[in-house]
């Protein structure tokens, strides 16, 4: 099982930046999925994107194609998610989300992870 705590989380003007840290502790390998999700009060859980650390493709939603950018530092067992020209609707809570055994298919279509951060709060005004 892996262990994941996100960080980077707070509020910020829309138009502006933000970055999401999520560092994962235990195994991890390069069948290793990992994604960024979002979730809004009153909507479902929506996939930001993944990123399969065998081959670091990425695959990402409409709703944040261009403005974001999820990258995997190995070394460090570290996910991100770069934020840019954050608008309000862009507001939730963010978790990341690992899974071990995947493929680089497999990881472009995955809707369930084995491992789940406890989440950080992004607020966007405008």
């Amino acid at each position: 099982q892996v262990q994941l705590v996100e960080s980077g989380g707070g509020s910020v003007q829309a138009g502006g930046s933000l970055r999401l840290s999520c560092t994962a502790s235990g195994r991890t390998d390069v069948r290793t999925c990992m994604a960024w999700y979002r979730t809004v009060p009153g909507a479902a859980r929506e996939r930001l994107g993944v990123i399969y650390s065998g081959t670091s493709r990425t695959y990402y939603a409409d709703s944040v194609k261009g403005r974001f950018t999820i990258s995997l530092d190995n070394g460090k067992n570290t996910l991100s998610l770069q934020m840019n020209s954050l608008e309000p609707d862009d507001t939730g809570m963010y978790y990341c989300a690992a899974d071990r055994d995947s493929s680089d298919f497999d990881c472009a279509f995955r809707a369930n992870f084995a491992s789940w951060g406890q989440g950080t709060q992004v607020t966007v005004s405008s």
